[in-house]
């Protein structure tokens, strides 16, 4: 059993702690400005699968199945599939611990680890969504692009697109403050993804069936095939988590363990499905030539092109919204009124003050370094590794390490060891394909 002065670490940890007022207390003592407790385990789960079949799977094929090819990548989609899932339902179990509630992952970290373990899961996360967040803006921008390319020659700069794609996210973050707020945008975004993948998959099974000089080789040096298949691995984790279940496990309701596990079956079955199907498709389709972007591959009318680039457009401006749902959460709570309305005239006004400084930030580096894959492999290897796999089984060992089977013991430990060493290796990937970049990229460079 915790002590009384283990339970009390989590408000010693908890930065953004305000007054607690009637409004915005919730179960626990726990204060936010944003919705917990509420939403229901299906709007969870749609959510999900609507928010990772974003715009990312366009990039997919390329940045999954091209270093790997068949063989290794169709075992390493299967078995980082079924590894994500495990982790997170894992991790969901810890929502609750002697009846104390973590809305934050960096709060339950600081309860269990101290406080150098709250900042650095702090630090993690935040990497994550942040990168995450400028990966969407460029897919955003890229389609933009790619619908002006079907009536110009000579369409405007990347960066242009950038910008429009940046102050679109912000107008959306600004009026859906909240992850339970996209409730009545679930629909539309369901309607957008999956209008733009059907008519994506049957483009890429006719130009497959056309397509005769399909070549699945693994081109590159030793070194290289080595290195981009870790970087392929860190794009399967992106493509199959976010680092973000406790945030997004506080909005749903009791019993939130349950519903949070129903939620991540859903994504998991139906939402894997779709993402992994594009993906396998795409590369079929065009073999280690498939482009950073499929739209880019895709022959038949301009029409074709026009409607799944502006689809997924629409679509990645909700998307988007729940990944960097956490850093709103963060915001509001520390900079809002919280013994005011989140649409009060003065909350309105700061909520509009820390939106657009965010957006502005996450736009100016996203159009200085607009280098898709770079995006999708740095957080996933040096972040979104730890915060997946390495995390939940030093929670485990803590929680349940007394009472626990010899077995689960060296099955957590082995995780650890495993994981902690795939995320330096990753990582050094990484940064070797972002010096790559840069040697052959300007900055503000138009790709």
């Amino acid at each position: 059993m915790e002590t009384k002065k283990d339970t009390s670490n989590i408000e010693a940890f908890n930065t953004e702690q305000g007054p607690i007022m009637s409004s915005v207390k919730h179960e626990n003592g726990l204060t936010s400005a944003h919705t917990i407790d509420h939403d229901s385990w299906q709007q969870v789960g749609l959510l999900l699968v609507t928010s990772f079949n974003c715009g990312y799977i366009l990039s997919f094929s390329n940045l999954m199945l091209v270093p790997l090819g068949w063989t290794w990548g169709i075992v390493c989609l299967v078995v980082v599939g079924l590894y994500t899932a495990y982790a997170n339902w894992l991790l969901a179990a810890f929502h609750f611990i002697n009846g104390q509630r973590f809305i934050r992952y960096r709060d339950l970290m600081g309860f269990l680890f101290g406080r150098e373990m709250y900042y650095i899961t702090w630090v993690f996360q935040y990497l994550t969504i942040l990168l995450g967040n400028m990966g969407f803006i460029l897919l955003g921008g890229k389609a933009l692009k790619e619908i002006n390319s079907e009536f110009s020659d000579s369409p405007l700069r990347l960066q242009y697109y950038i910008i429009i794609t940046g102050a679109a996210y912000f107008l959306f973050a600004f009026l859906i403050p909240t992850m339970s707020a996209m409730r009545r945008w679930l629909g539309i975004s369901t309607i957008l993804t999956f209008t733009y993948i059907i008519i994506l998959l049957v483009v890429l099974v006719k130009d497959g069936r056309s397509n005769k000089n399909k070549d699945y080789k693994i081109h590159g040096s030793k070194v290289d095939k080595v290195f981009n298949g870790f970087g392929a691995i860190s794009a399967i984790i992106v493509c199959n988590t976010s680092g973000l279940l406790l945030e997004i496990q506080s909005t749903l309701r009791k019993p939130a363990v349950e519903n949070m596990r129903k939620a991540l079956y859903t994504q998991y079955t139906a939402g894997l499905l779709v993402y992994y199907g594009v993906s396998i498709v795409g590369y079929w389709a065009y073999g280690s030539a498939v482009s950073t972007y499929l739209p880019e591959e895709l022959s038949g009318p301009k029409w074709v092109k026009i409607v799944i680039n502006f689809a997924t457009f629409l679509q990645s401006i909700v998307s988007q919204h729940m990944f960097l749902a956490p850093i709103h959460e963060t915001l509001d709570t520390k900079f809002l009124k919280l013994d005011e309305s989140m649409d009060s005239k003065e909350n309105v006004k700061r909520r509009f003050y820390v939106r657009a400084l965010l957006f502005s930030f996450n736009t100016f580096v996203t159009a200085a370094f607009p280098f898709m894959g770079d995006f999708v492999n740095l957080f996933g290897s040096f972040t979104l590794i730890p915060i997946t796999f390495v995390f939940p089984s030093m929670i485990f060992l803590k929680v349940k390490g007394k009472t626990a089977k010899l077995e689960k013991k060296v099955w957590h430990w082995s995780n650890i060891i495993l994981f902690s060493l795939l995320a330096v290796v990753t990582t050094i990937s990484a940064v070797r394909l972002i010096v790559n970049d840069v040697q052959q990229y300007s900055f503000f460079a138009n790709t």
